[in-house]
């Protein structure tokens, strides 16, 4: 667990990697390679979330949902008491969603004026609260990564260099909660719950992700002007940080380290003892039996794959940690669902929150790579430690490497970036594009030409029914 001394200088983090080149029969450059891996790595997350990103199209109006969920939501292909058991609870929860949610707009429409003026007032006054309780989290965090530069030893050392995470930790555990009971006040419907939720959730953590990355952007940096005294030598904090790569690879390995034990302390410590009222009778009627509230054990992985992207530069093998801990946090949040929780009162639309996921997956992405492309174009890359030491930023292997290859390797990379190859591409993707859009367009005219036959079949058996 501790990321000061040999896991320091382990294949674990950035400082270990040298800046040499391997030529046995073939010529490899170390440099370049950790660069691209991480491009790579980035570049398949990508496209991995993209291809997830496809939304399923679903009935526009309510009563287009109702119908087809009365209709074609049975599978008929289910077979066995469980699988169909399952089934029927999926529908009923289907239905019990829309159900519910036209029973609370027809209440909200027939709210009174002053009710309306009362319940907005109350809902932007509890927007202030939960928005000030994230503000105090920012500054917690900003503050703790100042407390977290002093040297000391010892435990109390130990404590001040771990600080930041379990401000980041504690805050992403207390702030959501306080904010969902902040939510049953402003009494809007489950979907529009669920959402405003996650958002606060979205904004409390990727921010303070963000936070704590601009802490140590000031502090490596000295606030983005090299001309201090401690930055003008080496375009960064040397003393401070002789070695900043490594730094920021270790607080996204403590934050995932943290995360992980943070869900085991909580299935230990909390959510076992809830099953159990005869450890404490008035505490368990109280507080009840957990929820497995599926939005906010899914923004967890979300965070958590945020933080593995914004350190995989940095610690190349935290990717590989993330995953062994997913692995981990499946088999424990499987247990505590089927031992320690009961079915979710607060129902939601799957399929809205399905979206939305992939969304906050995006933009965590989106973070994560600007941090990875800040780094490799504007900060000078450590001169004690790590491949880029000599080099004025880590991008700079790219075109010396690319000088040092043989002319006509130049000659066809120069070629694939011209305008004689670009143009014929170009023209080609246009003409491959307009297949296409043909295909889809021939393919509707025949699912619409199904579908006239279908109602033309269906008044000819049944003639009441078109009549109406």
């Amino acid at each position: 667990l501790f990321v000061q001394g040999f896991m320091e200088y382990s294949y674990l983090f950035y400082g270990y990697y040298n800046n040499t080149t391997v030529e046995d029969r073939n010529f490899y450059n170390i440099p370049l390679a950790y660069l691209f891996t991480a491009i790579f790595y980035f570049a398949f997350c990508l496209i991995c979330i993209i291809a997830r990103s496809v939304p399923e199209r679903t009935g526009g109006s309510a009563v287009g949902n109702y119908s087809m969920i009365v209709f074609t939501s049975w599978d008929y292909g289910c077979l066995g008491d469980r699988a169909t058991k399952l089934k029927q609870k999926n529908i009923h929860y289907r239905l019990q969603v829309d159900l519910e949610e036209e029973s609370i707009k027809k209440r909200a429409a027939a709210l009174t004026l002053c009710q309306k003026i009362v319940l907005y007032a109350l809902r932007v006054s509890m927007c202030f609260g939960s928005f000030g309780l994230i503000i105090a989290a920012f500054y917690g965090i900003f503050v703790a990564t100042d407390f977290s530069q002093v040297n000391y030893q010892g435990i109390l050392g130990l404590i001040f260099q771990y600080l930041p995470s379990i401000v980041i930790t504690a805050g992403n555990f207390l702030v959501p909660l306080l904010c969902d009971q902040i939510a049953l006040i402003e009494r809007y419907a489950p979907s529009t719950t669920v959402i405003v939720a996650l958002l606060r959730a979205v904004f409390l953590r990727l921010v303070s992700l963000g936070v704590l990355l601009f802490t140590l952007w000031s502090q490596i940096t000295c606030a983005g002007d090299t001309k201090k005294k401690d930055c003008t030598l080496c375009q960064y904090n040397y003393k401070l940080y002789p070695c900043w790569e490594t730094r920021v690879g270790q607080e996204m390995y403590k934050l995932t380290l943290f995360d992980l034990l943070i869900n085991i302390v909580v299935l230990v410590l909390v959510e076992f003892p809830r099953r159990y009222k005869s450890l404490c009778e008035f505490l368990a009627q109280w507080v009840g039996r957990q929820e497995f509230v599926v939005p906010a054990n899914v923004l967890g992985l979300v965070y958590g794959q945020t933080v593995v992207w914004t350190g995989a530069l940095f610690c190349p093998l935290l990717p590989l940690i993330n995953t062994i801990k997913f692995v981990l946090l499946f088999y424990f949040k499987k247990i505590t669902l089927f031992y320690n929780c009961r079915p979710a009162l607060k129902t939601f639309r799957s399929t809205t929150s399905t979206f939305f996921f992939l969304v906050v997956l995006l933009f965590g992405w989106g973070l994560a790579t600007v941090v990875m492309v800040y780094s490799l174009a504007e900060i000078h890359p450590s001169m004690g430690c790590g491949p880029f030491r000599f080099f004025p930023s880590m991008w700079s292997i790219v075109p010396t490497s690319f000088y040092n290859l043989s002319e006509i390797t130049q000659e066809f990379l120069f070629f694939i970036g011209s305008q004689a190859f670009s143009i014929p591409l170009f023209v080609l993707s246009c003409v491959v594009m307009c297949y296409f859009i043909t295909l889809a367009s021939v393919y509707g005219k025949s699912v619409a030409m199904l579908r006239a036959q279908l109602k033309l079949v269906s008044c000819w058996h049944l003639p009441k029914w078109c009549s109406v």
